[in-house]
């Protein structure tokens, strides 16, 4: 005997069951928190202080070389103007590497606070310089005399200068590097003290 037959409606309803069963619904996400509009798709939302530096960074960065290039020479241009202004007032932040430190600016201070031979050498250089132009052989002779005399003046007086500074720097900076700070003094008493830089900070006579 034959199996039997399946009714023809089972069929027809069991597929239009099928064919209409709702889809399996998406989880639905939490809307209430806002976003940020500068924020994409599918992140969280920064803070708004995270945000604003942000856009500031995008905003300073250069975008060209040119502009990378100008920006570097205006950077360069403030920094030096910093550096002359320090080099006159003696600010510390802005100086010369090579001004920088206690050392160096105690180094600074003894020299300027003296008289040193060295920084009448260039006055002294011309006059001699005229005397042995003249034609004169008495002038000529004293000329010769008095650039001998002022050089064994400036080689004795920087001699006792570098041993009273050598010593003043071990007393007062014991622990400290005190590396080329005699030198450095040296060459600062060759210049004229109105010419120094950075600018005397003490009165001649003045203990630093």
């Amino acid at each position: 005997m034959s199996p039997h037959p399946v009714p023809l409606d089972f069929v027809f309803r069991s597929r239009s069951k099928d064919e209409k069963a709702p889809a399996v619904q998406a989880p639905v996400t939490d809307s209430t928190q806002p976003r940020d509009p500068q924020a994409p798709k599918g992140r969280p939302t920064p803070k708004r202080a995270m945000a604003q530096s942000q856009r500031r960074s995008v905003t300073n960065t250069p975008t060209t070389r040119k502009e990378a290039a100008k920006r570097q020479r205006d950077e360069r241009r403030t920094q030096m103007a910093k550096q002359r202004e320090a080099m006159a007032s003696g600010d510390e932040r802005y100086l010369p590497a090579r001004d920088k430190g206690p050392v160096r600016k105690f180094a600074r201070d003894f020299v300027d606070s003296r008289f040193c031979v060295a920084e009448f050498f260039l006055p002294l250089a011309v006059i001699i310089l005229v005397l042995s132009i003249v034609q004169v052989p008495q002038l000529q002779n004293v000329a010769l005399l008095a650039w001998l005399f002022v050089i064994v003046l400036i080689i004795v007086d920087s001699i006792a200068t570098a041993f009273r500074l050598k010593k003043r720097l071990n007393e007062r900076f014991p622990s400290e590097s005190k590396k080329g700070a005699v030198a450095y003094a040296l060459m600062r008493t060759l210049q004229m003290r109105r010419l120094r830089l950075p600018k005397p900070q003490v009165k001649r006579g003045e203990r630093p």
